[in-house]
């Protein structure tokens, strides 16, 4: 995001960058969560994981030209999500086959904080690389990394594996999965809140680096400082979430009311001073609502049905950025860097009130 930033110069082009890495997820990640449920989890994430590494050699080889191409960075991260849209799957649902039963609902939580911290820190720790190594060099460690995930995936003993009986390929296998959460209100609710909030609110890669640089007028070094900020109070909410075992609705509506809260105070912000304290809140609360959101579809739900569910639930965490990326940065561009953290910090507000709302008709409607 921020290589492209620097050089365009404009916020739409950023929030294109974001299309085109989670744009097919959109398209193809209910798919690829039908081939999850089916296949040898282990061995087709030892085939997407180095396939995303050769996705970030290549984004090194174009960061080290003196000019690089926009075209290309746009086509490389259209094909990582490609990848994705099955890798995703691939790796949230293999949580279940790692661990015994009894253990699920911890190890589905620590997962899903593990994720959702790296979804922070990581830009926070590539913004500081990018700003005293350079670009390419940042891409190249990135690509580095994933020789320990390959090994740690191959050393897998897979005797020891948890695994349950494929099912047999079947048409309307995603249709299926699809009733099955129109026919479970915890799903129904909590999905059609991350819809309008993986939409609308949750497109920090974008709207972050346009506040700092367009409404609080400070250079990418200030912004990788902000974000780390913002990381270290994700780092703190994963901890105390870690904690609890088991997730509630409530926990998911209570987490998009603070996300709203306290993105509204960081856009009301107007030095870097006071955007700090904002920040940690705002990655506090991101965090709880994110993790809370990811983790209710692994508990309670069936097994047979987690990679579809769990694909499906992709599609809007980071699918929804094919449509949310450009509209944020096309907001930063005619009203301001503010504008899209108002914005989302509204939507989550909303999304919250929906929330309770549901949950209590819902319940007042069940039989007694």
């Amino acid at each position: 995001m921020l290589l492209v930033l620097r050089l365009t110069s404009s916020g739409l082009a950023v929030g294109g960058v974001l299309a085109c890495q989670y744009g097919p997820i959109l398209f193809l990640s209910p798919f690829g969560g039908a081939i999850a449920d089916r296949v040898d989890k282990r061995r087709a994430l030892l085939a997407t994981q180095a396939l995303e590494m050769m996705q970030s050699v290549g984004l090194a080889v174009l960061a080290f030209l003196p000019h690089p191409p926009l075209v290309g960075l746009y086509g490389l991260a259209a094909a990582g999500g490609m990848v994705l849209s099955l890798d995703n799957p691939l790796r949230r649902s293999f949580v279940s086959e790692m661990v015994p039963e009894t253990d699920l609902p911890n190890a589905i939580v620590l997962y899903s904080t593990i994720v959702n911290i790296s979804r922070v820190f990581g830009p926070a720790l590539a913004g500081l690389l990018a700003v005293t190594l350079g670009y390419g060099w940042c891409f190249a460690i990135d690509a580095s990394t994933y020789v320990a995930v390959l090994y740690c995936v191959w050393v897998m003993n897979p005797d020891e594996l948890h695994r349950t009986p494929a099912p047999p390929r079947a048409k309307g296998e995603v249709r299926e999965g699809i009733r099955y959460i129109l026919a479970t209100p915890m799903l129904w609710i909590s999905f059609s809140m991350l819809a309008a909030i993986g939409t609308l609110s949750y497109n920090f890669n974008v709207t972050l680096p346009l506040f700092v640089t367009r409404s609080l007028h400070r250079s990418e070094g200030v912004f990788t400082i902000l974000y780390s900020i913002f990381s270290v109070g994700a780092v703190v909410s994963a901890l105390i979430i870690a904690r609890r075992g088991k997730v509630q609705l409530s926990q998911i509506v209570f987490g998009a009311a603070s996300m709203g809260i306290a993105m509204l105070l960081l856009s009301a912000t107007r030095g870097i001073a006071t955007a700090m304290p904002a920040a940690f809140l705002v990655g506090m609360a991101s965090i709880l609502y994110m993790t809370s959101t990811t983790a209710i579809v692994q508990v309670g739900t069936k097994r047979e049905l987690q990679g579809r569910l769990l694909a499906l639930q992709t599609v809007f965490v980071a699918g929804t950025g094919l449509i949310g990326g450009p509209l944020c940065g096309w907001l930063a561009d005619v009203a301001g860097g503010r504008a899209p953290i108002v914005f989302g910090g509204v939507v989550c507000l909303l999304a919250a009130g929906f929330g309770l709302v549901a949950a209590r008709r819902t319940r007042s409607e069940a039989p007694a």
